[in-house]
């Protein structure tokens, strides 16, 4: 029992979640809380995030702080980051988690929505990679990385019109293989989770449609979607000591999806 809570304890370990105020940034929140990490939280609603950090506290115990920022401003996203280090010392765990999923057809996509979607799910992710990786150095303690990407990172979805959404997931995917292959010698791993559908503050609009969960759950080998918490055992594993040797991988959590 003890080896196995080595395995994957982050006791001391500083844990940086961005898009933690609502959906699957608050789960993967809390399962790093719950393996002892201090936690720094990071989306827009400042709110939210106070709200989340409360509850983390009292359920888990765990050291919390929030950070109100838009990482889409460059500025404030390197500001944030700063001010993390600051407070809770340098980064050992980053989880690239913040994103927006426009949808409709290609061509209502272009300029705004593609901009949006590039912006927040692709180009933020590597300015907070590369603020990380350059905290996680400093530390000399390595690092996990771990990328949120999308079954349509690398399929393409019949269900619904998403080009930019799986444009920029797609980008996630294999800069989570060039990073990964960068930054190995540092010690820092990256690597990605790929889920297919999950219930969430950005799902939840879809959810509601008439018709629509039965379709995402009848195009699923198990038949169903995601259930809450299904998503935190591959966070935490990327996070912990027990994939040390595990860099550049994309883990589908999807049911089977992409095993058809």
């Amino acid at each position: 029992m003890k080896k196995l809570i080595e395995l994957f304890s982050l006791e001391g370990r500083t844990a940086v979640v961005t898009g933690a105020s609502t959906g699957l940034g608050v789960e993967f929140s809390n399962v790093l809380a719950a393996a002892g990490a201090r936690l720094a939280l990071i989306a827009r609603r400042e709110k939210l995030l106070e709200e989340s950090a409360s509850r983390l506290r009292a359920e888990h115990g765990a050291e919390v702080a929030v950070f109100p920022a838009d990482l889409s401003d460059r500025d404030r996203c390197r500001a944030a980051f700063g001010a993390i280090v600051a407070e809770l010392g340098e980064i050992d765990i980053l989880v690239n988690n913040a994103g927006t999923a426009p949808t409709g057809r290609a061509e209502t996509q272009w300029p705004a929505a593609w901009d949006a979607a590039l912006e927040v799910n692709l180009t933020a992710s590597f300015h907070c990679s590369l603020l990380s990786a350059e905290s996680m150095r400093r530390g000399a303690r390595g690092g996990r990385i771990i990328n949120v990407s999308s079954i349509f990172g690398h399929l393409g979805s019949s269900l619904f019109r998403l080009s930019a959404y799986a444009a920029s997931k797609g980008g996630i995917e294999n800069l989570t293989r060039q990073l990964a292959i960068e930054w190995a010698r540092d010690g820092i791993t990256v690597n990605a989770v790929a889920p297919a559908w999950f219930p969430s503050e950005m799902t939840e609009g879809s959810l509601k449609r008439e018709g629509v969960e039965q379709r995402m759950a009848s195009a699923n080998p198990m038949g169903r979607i995601g259930r809450r918490g299904e998503l935190e055992t591959a966070c935490l594993f990327l996070a912990s000591p027990a994939s040390s040797y595990i860099t550049g991988s994309v883990i589908p959590v999807d049911g089977g999806y992409s095993a058809w």
